[in-house]
């Protein structure tokens, strides 16, 4: 466990800004689920989201605070593969994406099996989606066994091929659950093969059978062909499939430049759908207007720069690996979520990291930016790195 690392302004920069990105989070979470037909009952908590997140909250913080604390490289497969964390959190993720699929163990919503339904006691039932954690299983497992094959990565069938194969079944078994979150993991996979010195030539052989699955499983579905129609020709679709980007837009615009007030909106009055998660971004637009998503963009801005700098500061390969690809996963996933939002892109279900209602998402972001934290602290000149 790392006990004395020197301050470094970097890392406390980077801490503050996912800190005010989940306060702004909570706020219009809170703000969001306002709804005059009911009343607060302690006894069902984790039934509201505004509550679950103010729970939440704190717990990330100190989720956060606690990884960033331990040693980044006990992450490392140096020690052989059966001593490093990483194997245990993949194998585990793979184990859950099966299980969720099983009817009575998983829970379906909104036509899809992708929850694990925990009783918490008084306070209700607590979900969890294993998918989130085959995210970031998937970056750490790439980061590490990049740096462990290092230029041995180039070798096509020993080393490229059975990395691709392992990340492959976990994507194939999200596939079946959430095609957004796989087509987003399958893409952070790439790019970190890239990133860690992959031939071009060996991705294009996967990129091109990854293309054709998610092809196939686009067209086998209607709900997402009727999306991709909706996204091409809105007009035809304002009463079904574009009817929630089209209520987006609507609180986006009315929002203007300053915004209606905090908790003055009316789209989340049931005008739109899943306001409190993918959605979010819009509530914000529609109560704080043009200023308050300028504001939000730039703390995601912010923190990519952060990031960045982390990796360019970074000693040694597993931390640049690491950094890598955390800042990818959420400035990726940022990105694509306010390009729903605006419409830039169709409809997905993709949460705004940190800001969107949601624990899974936020406490294992958190935890991924305790290794981030770590990683530019020790990265910071004259750190003193001791192990217990």
């Amino acid at each position: 466990m790392v006990t004395d690392i020197r301050y470094n302004p970097m890392a406390g920069f980077t801490a503050m800004i996912a800190v005010l990105l989940m306060a702004i989070g909570t706020v219009f979470v809170f703000s969001a689920d306002a709804n005059v037909k009911h009343e607060l009952d302690l006894q069902r908590f984790m039934e509201y989201p505004e509550l679950r997140q103010v729970l939440y909250f704190p717990l990330a913080c100190i989720i956060m605070y606690t990884v960033s604390i331990f040693d980044y490289r006990k992450l490392s497969l140096s020690n052989g593969w059966r001593n490093s964390p990483v194997i245990y959190l993949l194998v585990l993720s793979i184990v859950l994406l099966i299980l969720v699929l099983i009817p009575g163990v998983g829970t379906e919503k909104n036509y899809a099996r992708r929850w694990f339904i925990i009783p918490a006691g008084p306070i209700g039932k607590i979900s969890f989606q294993p998918s989130e954690l085959a995210k970031w299983a998937t970056i750490f497992f790439l980061a590490a066994v990049c740096d462990k094959f290092g230029t041995g990565i180039r070798s096509f069938w020993k080393r490229f091929a059975p990395i691709c194969a392992v990340v492959g079944l976990a994507v194939g078994l999200i596939i079946i659950e959430d095609f957004g979150t796989a087509a987003f993991i399958a893409l952070l996979a790439f790019l970190m093969l890239i990133i860690a010195g992959a031939k071009w030539w060996h991705i294009l052989a996967p990129l091109l059978f990854g293309a054709l699955a998610f092809f196939t499983a686009l067209i086998s579905s209607p709900p997402r062909m009727r999306r991709i129609a909706a996204f091409l020709s809105p007009d035809k679709w304002n009463d079904s499939a574009a009817y929630q980007a089209n209520q987006s837009l609507i609180a986006l615009g009315s929002g203007g430049l300053w915004g209606k007030g905090l908790g003055r909106g009316i789209c989340k009055y049931g005008h739109l759908p899943e306001d409190t998660t993918d959605f979010i971004f819009a509530i914000i637009g529609e109560e704080l207007g043009f200023v308050g998503n300028a504001v939000v963009i730039g703390l995601f801005v912010l923190f990519v720069w952060l990031g960045v700098l982390v990796v360019l500061r970074c000693r040694d390969r597993l931390g640049q690996l690491l950094a890598g690809g955390i800042v990818l996963a959420i400035s990726i996933q940022a990105a694509i979520n306010i390009g729903v939002v605006t419409v830039v892109l169709p409809t997905k279900g993709i949460p705004l990291p940190f800001v969107s209602a949601g624990g899974t998402s936020m406490l294992l972001s958190s935890a991924a930016v305790g290794v981030l934290l770590n990683i530019a602290g020790q990265s910071a000149p004259g750190s003193v790195r001791s192990k217990g």
